[in-house]
């Protein structure tokens, strides 16, 4: 089921209006020479290869067609990737190859693929479409071209959610589980002046784009577009550079965190059209004429929520930000900004309001501290803000040189296929059916103990005991290889257990986890998706990427339609339906974690079910990080539909979180918050009652909490929208961001809430109240700290 907001619909129809001609994009009828050589496309000769090209390919689909391939080598389809060839037919067959979802259909699980590109250049005349569930990864070492003819027609050379009827395929905030990596999009044979788009993007959670260069005219009226996002509720991308074009992206969605993008010759760099909040991380802007515009909408009307921007640069830039923000307009967040350690050389106006300069910047060399505007509690409020002010205290641990520590996924492409072991080569048969456990924790041992990457060959490995990530671990996944909890051993609430468990208690070392999913089978009331007791005190911290946990929705799980229908009325609570206890539990020992793009979702509706009807599933806790060392970041992650809270903070210390995004379970208060867990002193649950609901963030007795971006949202009281609806009250719940009196140095920028009638509370008492922070939907502090 899609959920659907008036206000963001007029948004993007109104974003789609004024761009439709990229939209609706034909072929030109006149065209220009197209200069081909071949010998320029010719792979490069001596390349390193990529171990995952030559391993032997053996994943599977363990509730899809029998005889499934999950990877699929686009020449071994018919491509050619000579840069001469019209590749479009061989890459659309790898991608659409054995009943995929595609055209018409809702959503699935039970298909997924990994479309792989061997280095060359390959050229299209219309889009590629990737299925639902579906990567596309090239060879980092030598990254592939994806080259549209003069003559291309369609929307985008990459169409990832194609306008087959006036609606996109796939609703965009249903659309998970996608990756685009290592590729060189490349718009420049087209007609500088025709509404060209490298890729189209809306998207929703555990999706991302990594290692991608587009290749845009620079050319004088160029009309190039790099990447279109126009709905969603997202997401990540990393490590993307844009050169030429009209615009590098245009963008649109509820939310995304992007970091280490770079801009050069881009008449504009950024255009937002539409968002409740967007971190920027890493971004540096080069010779565009403007870097990153959030005024559509002008002041009558604003589009535009907010944005932060940190440890980023802008180089020869006339107007860094221009913006639709006035200080006047009571009772309205919208345009809200952040900035923190920002460099810019020659940038003679870093923001420009409605009436001119509002941050003067300069024509030689400086570092913005901290600026912003909008609301700020610090922690009593609201007051104006505009102008600059005191900047995060940056724990040292933190930190590397003057900026966050960040860190790309690794593909460790230098490494030969020799060091990598196999998990079905070990012996483990990842079908969904056969105990996996004794297998998968043989050749996790041996495999750390030889220093080799474990590769997660693609399936579904049931395991009916705990599962023990060694440290030296490196472990790998293929479309998302999904480790599933079965049977008794999980299925107590009084005596929960990991169903993988990162170190033991007091161990030191470090591990790589990516590309992965944790889940549960049925009834599994005692299951710890993920806990991380591991250690890493020094070098390089530890490190997971694009892992979720995922609790029920999808085939195989029986926790979906068919056995957890939506329970609007007064029904008992059905315990076959409480599949788990907590996603991730971050211990008191643990210290050092890395976490990027990870997302911990309670199914509110079934991705395998044609018309994706919502569900009723019970999830206790959502990521409760307890370690007294602290350092940890979470880069891009989202926790959503957990009973009792969705982030909780204990004790802990130097946490930075950038673009922190929850839900609220749509079922509560029926039953509310009370029920089936009951709290638990000793993991510091919070107080319930029957009627209360799910905190989105609470923070106890903790310190140097900064988070870059929040987005809480509450949509539903008992599945119905009425209570998030403009002008209801916000009424869904009561609060839903909550600190405790003895925390400290809790710090937060761009906070957006929705559906909650306080947005802080600390210690019990509320501190800020929606209706002074109104937005274009969402509830927005610019300034939080307590």
């Amino acid at each position: 089921m899609q959920l659907v907001i008036p206000e963001v619909e007029l948004a993007v129809q109104s974003m789609l209006h004024n761009l439709s001609s990229y939209v609706d994009y034909k072929t030109p009828t006149h065209l220009p020479p197209q200069h081909v050589d071949p010998q320029s496309y010719v792979a490069q000769a001596g390349t390193t290869p990529y171990w995952y090209e030559t391993i032997n390919h053996q994943g599977i689909s363990a509730f899809g067609p029998s005889g499934y391939s999950v990877f699929r080598n686009v020449k071994n389809y018919g491509a050619i990737g000579n840069g001469v060839t019209d590749d479009t037919a061989a890459i659309n067959a790898a991608i659409n190859a054995g009943g995929r979802c595609g055209q018409g259909c809702a959503s699935s699980t039970t298909t997924p693929a990994v479309i792989y590109f061997p280095a060359g250049t390959y050229l299209i005349s219309s889009p590629i479409n990737p299925a639902y569930y579906t990567q596309l990864i090239g060879n980092p070492n030598a990254m592939p071209t994806i080259k549209a003819t003069a003559g291309f027609g369609g929307f985008a050379l990459i169409d990832a959610d194609p306008y087959y009827t006036s609606n996109l395929n796939w609703g965009s905030t249903n659309v998970f589980y996608r990756q685009i990596r290592n590729f060189i999009i490349d718009t420049t044979n087209m007609p500088v002046s025709s509404a060209a788009t490298g890729i189209h993007w809306p998207t929703a959670q555990a999706t991302s784009l990594q290692n991608i260069v587009f290749t845009l005219s620079a050319a004088s009226g160029t009309q190039h577009i790099g990447l279109f996002i126009e709905s969603g509720s997202a997401g990540f991308m990393t490590d993307l550079v844009f050169n030429g074009g009209l615009k590098g992206g245009a963008f649109g969605n509820q939310q995304f965190t992007m970091r280490n993008m770079t801009f050069n010759n881009c008449v504009t760099a950024v255009s937002h059209f539409w968002d409740w909040g967007w971190t920027y991380e890493g971004i540096n802007i080069n010779n565009c004429g403007t870097g990153i515009s959030i005024n559509a909408g002008g002041t009558s009307s604003p589009e535009v929520g907010s944005i932060t921007l940190l440890d980023s640069h802008f180089t020869n830039v006339p107007v860094g930000i221009t913006t639709a923000y006035t200080p006047s307009s009571a009772g309205n967040a919208a345009g809200s900004v952040i900035i923190e350690n920002v460099g810019i050389t020659n940038v003679p106006v870093m923001v420009q309001g409605p009436s001119g300069t509002t941050l003067a910047g300069t024509t030689g060399s400086q570092t913005i501290a901290a600026w912003g505007q909008g609301h700020a509690y610090t922690p009593n409020g609201p007051t104006s803000l505009q102008g600059s002010f005191a900047g995060n205290s940056r724990p040292a641990s933190l930190v590397s040189g003057s900026s966050y520590y960040q860190r790309s996924k690794p593909q460790y492409n230098t490494l030969p296929v020799s060091s990598f072991q196999s998990t079905r080569s070990s012996g483990a048969a990842g079908n969904g059916v056969t105990d996996d456990t004794y297998a998968l924790q043989m050749v996790i041992n041996n495999a750390a103990a030889a220093g080799a990457v474990l590769f997660w060959d693609a399936g579904t490995y049931v395991v009916t005991s705990t599962l023990t990530m060694p440290p030296g671990s490196r472990w790998v996944g293929e479309s998302y290889s999904v480790i599933m909890s079965r049977g008794s051993f999980f299925n107590s609430m009084s005596n929960p257990k990991p169903v993988v468990q990162v170190g033991t208690a007091g161990q030191t070392g470090q591990v790589e986890w990516s590309d992965m999913i944790v889940s549960t089978q049925g009834a599994q009331a005692g299951a710890i998706l993920i806990q991380w007791n591991l250690a890493t005190t020094s070098g390089i911290p530890s490190g997971m990427w694009d892992v979720h946990t995922r609790i029920g929705g999808f085939t195989g799980s029986s926790l979906s339609i068919a056995n957890c229908p939506t329970t609007t009325g007064s029904n008992p609570i059905n315990t076959n339906c409480i599949g788990g206890y907590m996603s991730m539990y971050v211990t008191t020992s643990a210290q050092g974690l890395y976490m990027e793009n990870c997302w911990l979702w309670t199914a509110d509706h079934d991705i395998d079910d044609p018309g994706n009807r919502q569900l009723t599933i019970y999830n206790g806790r959502g990521l409760y990080i307890a370690s007294t060392a602290g350092t940890f970041w979470l880069v891009g992650t989202a926790v959503e539909h957990h009973t009792l809270y969705q982030y909780q903070l204990a004790n802990t210390k130097n946490i930075f979180m950038g673009q922190i995004q929850t839900e609220t379970p749509y079922y509560q208060p029926n039953p509310g918050a009370s029920s089936p867990f009951p709290a638990v002193s000793s993991l510091n649950d919070p107080p319930q009652t029957t009627t209360s609901d799910a905190w989105g963030l609470r923070i106890l007795k903790s310190s140097n909490i900064l988070v870059y971006g929040a987005g809480l949202y509450s949509f539903f009281d008992n599945y119905n929208t009425a209570c998030s609806a403009v002008g209801a009250g916000e009424n869904c719940q009561s609060a839903i961001f909550s600190v405790d009196s003895t925390a400290s140095g809790v710090s937060v920028y761009n906070l957006n809430t929705v559906g909650s009638n306080q947005m802080v509370q600390i210690g019990g008492t509320s501190y800020a109240g929606y209706a002074q922070n109104v937005n274009v939907f969402p509830d927005t502090i610019a300034l939080f700290r307590s």
